[in-house]
């Protein structure tokens, strides 16, 4: 552990033990590039030899054309605009995401899981996202021993969230905490030392590590004073995930939740760069802020209802539809009536669409596999499965959408609902807990890669008219 906790430039020349090695997970044999349990040294190689590729192919097509932005991209939030560098996961509009070339469901059979459980360990897709690697678990359990090592948090951030009132939304109480422990920040620091930037990335990775670490014990006091009188959140227990310790700290035992929690926070860990949150902290984060303001201020995004704050209004409409139509089971044909006439009243069916995708989310689809397996009674559940039957048909009819499926936010409340989490307020905490895999891991490599400030250029209407040799009538 010592060699872990050492930042210095001599990390690029630590000896040679990475030798590749087969390894058979829940049947699937797999290659990893390493049989080291240590994250930071597995970077350590990898990152000097990606950035030898990127110079490489950066020197061969440096004048290269990626793409053409249109006016209606300008206009219409850069929406699809190839700009910007994202290592860890590519979203693709009739696929859905990869993790490092991996799709959902090839990530649910490879990842290791818990004893005994069925479902992905974050720990393992975060191993995945940092190095493009299936990692083996031994190499997941010296992650989530490593997160409980550094849970603990610092005494003025537990004044700050106990000092909250009750009526703050809990997203901002998240977003306030993360940026109080700034003042761990060994990134912050490090800079202020004048560290060289071929360093930045191993203190990048220090915070990293610190701040995936803590979030659960954040999340789990905030979760406490709101809804449950203040109660402790106990102890982090070494031996255990970084999944069951976060439940156990919220008060729920239920092994079946636990393992909800498990595939909640692996599949909303990253959804390329171009979402809110995601590109809220690469933008920060190229100012040369460190992990903490950074991921401060993605929270912030993923607070927005057009993006985290999505699956607590998805829940508040199936509530509101479920009380319309009686709070009883009902026809396809009475469901229809319903959603028509919300559509024509002008509003939306919250949890379908998507910016990118044009199939259902396979996020959704998971989500679904696991409620069929273990509440495929649940009259919420039954619910979510009628609107799926319905509303794409609906919405292409309509013509309005281009994308008439679900995303990750139609189902997840319910999941959630039905095991005793009813505080749908609280439920983009658990989002931005997840996010952090992503948003932090490409961080790294952001600094690791030495990716420049962010400046797009702007223009306004007049200088995009001259643009384009247009003469506005009069």
């Amino acid at each position: 552990m010592a060699l872990l906790r050492q930042a210095t430039s001599k990390a690029f020349a630590l000896p040679n033990v990475l030798q590749t090695k087969s390894h058979v997970i829940n049947g699937v044999r797999c290659l990893s590039a390493d049989s080291n349990t240590n994250l930071k040294e597995v970077l350590a190689k990898k990152i000097p030899e990606h950035n030898a590729k990127v110079k490489a192919f950066r020197t061969a097509h440096n004048t290269t054309k990626v793409g053409e932005v249109t006016l209606d991209q300008v206009y219409g939030g850069m929406r699809s605009i190839k700009a910007m560098v994202w290592e860890t996961s590519v979203l693709d509009a009739d696929e859905g995401i990869r993790f490092r070339g991996f799709t959902i469901p090839e990530c649910q059979a490879k990842l290791p899981k818990a004893p005994g459980g069925s479902e992905p360990l974050p720990e393992g897709l975060f191993w995945l996202l940092c190095t493009g690697d299936i990692p083996t678990p031994e190499q997941v359990k010296w992650v989530s021993k490593e997160w409980a090592q550094r849970a603990a948090l610092p005494a003025h951030v537990v004044a700050l969230l106990n000092n909250f009132p009750s009526n703050l939304h809990p997203m901002s109480q998240f977003a306030a905490a993360v940026i109080a422990l700034q003042s761990e920040s060994k990134f912050a620091k490090a800079y202020e030392e004048k560290a060289h930037k071929s360093t930045y990335w191993e203190h990048a990775y220090e915070d990293s590590m610190d701040l995936i670490a803590k979030l659960p014990g954040v999340a789990a006091t905030i979760y406490r004073n709101v809804y449950k009188s203040g109660s402790s959140i106990g102890t982090i227990d070494e031996n255990k995930d970084w999944s069951a310790n976060f439940c156990k700290m919220l008060g729920y035992k239920d092994e079946k939740f636990i393992e909800l929690m498990r595939l909640y926070l692996t599949i909303h860990t990253d959804h390329e760069g171009g979402n809110v949150s995601a590109h809220t902290s690469h933008l920060v984060g190229s100012a040369l802020s460190d992990p903490y303001l950074s991921f401060g201020a993605a929270l912030c995004g993923l607070a927005g209802p057009l993006h985290g704050l999505a699956n607590q209004e998805v829940l508040v409409w199936l509530t509101k539809l479920r009380e319309g139509l009686g709070g009883k089971n009902v026809s396809d044909e009475e469901l229809s009536a319903y959603i028509w006439k919300t559509l024509n009243a002008g509003q939306v069916v919250p949890g379908y669409g998507h910016a990118v995708l044009r199939k259902t989310d396979p996020r959704y689809s998971c989500q679904r596999e696991f409620a069929l397996k273990h509440l495929p009674e649940d009259p919420m559940f039954k619910l979510v499965s009628q609107i799926y039957k319905l509303v794409p048909d609906i919405l292409l009819k309509q013509g309005k959408a281009k994308n008439p499926w679900p995303n990750v936010d139609a189902h997840s409340g319910v999941l959630l609902q039905y095991y005793g989490m009813k505080e749908m307020s609280y439920y983009t905490v658990l989002f931005g807990v997840s996010r952090a895999l992503g948003c932090l891991s490409q961080f790294i490599w952001s600094r690791g890669m030495g990716l420049p400030l962010e400046r797009p250029k702007s223009l306004s209407t007049e200088g995009l008219m001259k643009l384009c040799k247009y003469t506005p009538e009069k």
